[in-house]
């Protein structure tokens, strides 16, 4: 039989015995239900709600009940089935809920019979995950990422939509490209859906061209990825002073942003600021931000941000993994580095430690351990380059040039034949200078 498990934390045992006048009364009271299979998913399943939690109050809105369904086969019709269905719509009733938000993706099917059955909005992850992204984008390119991921889920769902998306309001859900959009028929989405993958397109050759505009520069590209809110836009402005906008709530960073990084030793790169990701992060979505991500496949080293903080960890690292596979960056050279240590006891930290004795460990906020970070990130950056002793002719100045644009100057002198210099290449660019090694 399916069973309910209602809040599990002080938290949330504190927000369902709250006064109304505790909650803001322009925010939407929701509704937050997870499903799973198997009764040995119950933890993962309450962890997967408390970060529902998160995205939740992240979008604007106020979860007052949190429900954990155990169903071994989601119904075709209503997903949770129709006797919990009709339980869920009492406690919906009772708590004056505004919208329902499901932790799991929803077929167009039964996300209709559902808002039928509650009588107010019913979203899913997907839908949820799209509406913070629609508040967080400022660029112009950002803006139409969100636009086209909005599209592609909700084309499907157009069917008996009508009335639906004719509504203006400020809830989850109805931010983005707006309605007017979304109340034309199949046709003119599809054209609008055409149209911004040939802006983005366009906005991905520019960006090419800026990164090899930034390879002949000479300056590695260190790129910070890892989980949402996991502390990478507060690493970034710490070692680049950017002042980029830091929050605590999940993807406050949607737009990618480039700095120039001074390294120890007198070495420079240029670091990059990412959006987070998130566990089962969904393909469409990925898709949309492909040009944006395009800052991470270009990248010679990454910083994977770990909150050492969270729960589980290594749940973060496996689902940013999961997406570098996705994009075709899991190649690149990685730093794993785990942020927010002054935040953990020492017996946590002394376990995380030993179950990765490879990684760092830093306090983004405290500046604690990122000057030995920085040690790593310059030892790694060299590991990708080859050193070589060239002599060039006098009369190739076009290589010298090359050689002083992909390279760093490590030394150099003059014979009577020519300029003897010593240079650290990148690997992809030692073999059209090996003409020219000094015997």
């Amino acid at each position: 039989m399916p069973d309910t498990s209602h809040p599990r934390t002080g938290r949330e045992r504190q927000r369902l015995t709250a006064t109304e006048t505790d909650f803001d009364v322009s925010r939407q009271r929701a509704l937050l239900i997870g499903l799973i299979r198997n009764r040995s998913d119950r933890q993962k399943g309450e962890a997967s709600l408390s970060e529902l939690e998160l995205l939740t109050e992240t979008a604007g809105s106020d979860p007052v009940e949190t429900v954990l369904v155990h169903r071994e086969r989601p119904s075709a019709a209503t997903f949770i089935g129709s006797g919990k269905l009709t339980e869920l719509v009492a406690l919906s009733n009772a708590s004056d809920v505004d919208v329902v938000v499901f932790d799991n993706d929803l077929s167009p099917a039964q996300q209709r019979n559902l808002q039928q059955a509650f009588q107010c909005d019913v979203v899913d992850r997907v839908a949820l995950i799209l509406d913070i992204f629609a508040q967080h984008a400022h660029s112009k390119e950002g803006m139409l990422q969100v636009e086209l991921a909005q599209l592609r889920y909700r084309l499907p769902r157009l069917r008996g939509k009508g009335v639906e998306l004719s509504r203006l309001g400020a809830g989850i859900g109805t931010r983005g490209p707006g309605e007017t959009k979304l109340e034309t028929d199949r046709r003119r989405i599809l054209e609008r859906i055409r149209k911004i993958e040939s802006i983005l397109k366009d906005a991905g050759r520019s960006r090419a061209t800026r990164a090899k505009q930034r390879q002949r520069s000479g300056d590695p590209v260190v790129a910070i990825v890892g989980y949402t809110n996991a502390g990478k836009s507060t690493l970034f402005n710490r070692l680049t002073g950017a002042g980029v906008l830091v929050e605590d709530q999940l993807f406050a960073t949607l737009d990618s942003t480039v700095r120039k990084l001074d390294l120890p030793h007198g070495h420079t790169a240029l670091v990059s600021d990412t959006v987070g990701f998130v566990r089962d992060l969904p393909h469409h979505v990925v898709e949309a931000f492909k040009s944006t991500l395009e800052e991470v496949t270009d990248a010679d080293l990454l910083l994977h941000i770990v909150d050492a903080s969270d729960s589980d960890p290594d749940h973060q690292i496996v689902s940013v993994r999961a997406v570098l596979d996705e994009i075709g960056a899991n190649t690149i050279r990685e730093i794993v580095v785990f942020n927010k240590s002054d935040a953990v006891d020492k017996i946590r930290l002394r376990r995380l430690k030993a179950t990765h004795p490879d990684a760092m460990f830093i306090s983004a906020w405290t500046g604690e351990g990122v000057d030995t970070l920085l040690e790593h990130v310059v030892a790694a950056l060299r590991a990708e380059t080859v050193e070589m002793t060239l002599e060039i002719p006098y009369d190739r100045g076009d290589i010298l040039a090359d050689l002083h644009l992909c390279s760093e100057v490590v030394e150099t002198s003059h014979t009577d034949t020519g300029t003897i210099i010593s240079v650290l290449l990148p690997d992809d660019q030692a073999g059209r200078f090996r003409p020219f090694t000094r015997g």
